[in-house]
């Protein structure tokens, strides 16, 4: 087995639904430790949110690999000495918590780190551990609002969330990076750092040019459902056969190939009204005409085929269904298998191809898996054990 990036460090984590999970798990990919630290009897109140994966979480399988499970009811006094005993050797504490929760535990830098000088910090929140909107509460939805993405996202009639956690995968993202990157930087000085991670900041910075777009009081780019909010043709089309094909352009030399060869209609490259990028733009309405007349004679698969042959960028309009079968993902072996308590299932492999070593891909645990076990690596004996099994400390 190879050596791999994080080998050798261990994390612990006070971590629910995917924000924080997500941040771990891929930490957990690159070789670390990831201690899980959950409710006791319940576990993380992801596990339940459906039972679509041989009766188990999609949300929780995903997020949710490599990692070892401890439960603790912090609430009592002989959990939270636990958990501080496994706080003084570990690297890493993330924690996405209530605001405050952990703190009112004794679980702060100031405190840790004076036993653990070497102990990194990374708290994950929705808006962040200070600033008026420090307490409010903040789920994916409500951030991906307060962020803008609702207001340049779905149709023109209609806002629309995206399909997926956004909100929480970003801040998962960013939560990720500034721990490599904090360990990167404890190479240099030999201490931990604190790392304070809001869902609405990481979501914000990925509003990308749609922010800058309505820059100084400009009006933002507006909603377009699938289409580009700018650009024109961007977005998905109707074939002949009822099928949808996305296909986009970026220039006038694509311009001028798509009339060529996908419309047949060389002459329309140089038409004043749609000469410009702009000019398209403001005639889509105009332009969709010609467009359809000429897609409407022609399958989806002979459409795809002139697309390629003008060399227009194009994708089909896949399900997940599509995606599970996808010939591109088959063709580069990406999907591999691993162990859950309920039996086997696929797991596509992170993304980065690296040829110097192979990514954890171990099983998903049951809740608790590892308690037992972890407790007897800090030391408690066993008759301690049943006791705190006994009073639901564990």
């Amino acid at each position: 087995m190879s050596t791999r990036p994080l080998d050798g460090i261990t994390v612990v984590s006070l971590e629910h639904a995917i924000a924080a999970p997500f941040c771990t798990r891929q930490l957990a990919d690159l070789g670390a430790r990831v201690i899980k630290v959950e409710r006791p009897g319940s576990g993380d109140f992801a596990r339940a949110y459906d039972k679509q994966v041989k009766g188990q979480s999609s949300h929780f399988v995903w997020v949710n690999r490599s990692k070892e499970s401890l439960t603790l009811d912090l609430k009592q006094p002989a959990a939270l000495a636990a958990l501080k005993t496994l706080l003084k050797t570990a690297d890493v504490l993330v924690q996405n918590l209530a605001p405050g929760a952990a703190a009112r535990m004794g679980l702060t830098a100031e405190l840790l780190q004076k036993d653990n000088p070497r102990l990194i910090l990374c708290d994950i929140s929705g808006y962040g551990n200070d600033g008026p909107y420090r307490d409010k509460k903040a789920y994916d939805l409500l951030i991906q609002s307060e962020a803008g993405f609702l207001s340049v996202t779905g149709t023109p009639e209609t806002p629309s969330k995206a399909g997926n956690s956004i909100a929480d995968i970003a801040a998962g993202m960013y939560a990720y990076t500034n721990v490599l990157a904090a360990l990167l930087q404890r190479e240099k000085t030999g201490k931990g750092s604190v790392i304070d991670v809001s869902m609405l900041e990481s979501l914000s910075e990925w509003m990308s040019f749609p922010l800058y777009y309505a820059y100084d009081g400009a009006d933002a780019p507006p909603r377009n459902g699938a289409s580009h909010a700018t650009i024109y043709p961007y977005g998905p089309f109707k074939a002949g056969d009822g099928k949808t094909v996305m296909l986009g352009l970026q220039n006038e030399r694509e311009w001028a190939q798509f009339c060529e060869t996908v419309l047949e209609k060389p002459e329309l490259a140089i038409d004043e009204r749609f000469d410009k990028n702009f000019k398209r733009n403001e005639r889509r309405a105009e332009l969709l005409q010609i467009i359809d007349a000429c897609f409407s004679k022609l399958s989806s698969t002979e459409l795809i085929a002139r697309l390629e042959k003008a060399q227009i960028a194009n994708a089909h309009l896949n399900d997940m269904a599509g995606l599970w079968q996808h010939d591109q993902l088959k063709a580069r072996n990406r999907w591999t298998e691993i162990d859950t308590p309920n039996g086997q299932i696929p797991a596509l492999l992170p993304p980065g191809l690296n040829n110097s070593y192979q990514y954890r891909m171990d099983p998903i645990p049951a809740v608790g898996q590892h308690t037992e076990s972890i407790l007897k690596e800090l030391g408690i004996d066993s008759a301690t054990i049943e006791a705190m099994r006994s009073s639901n400390a564990i």
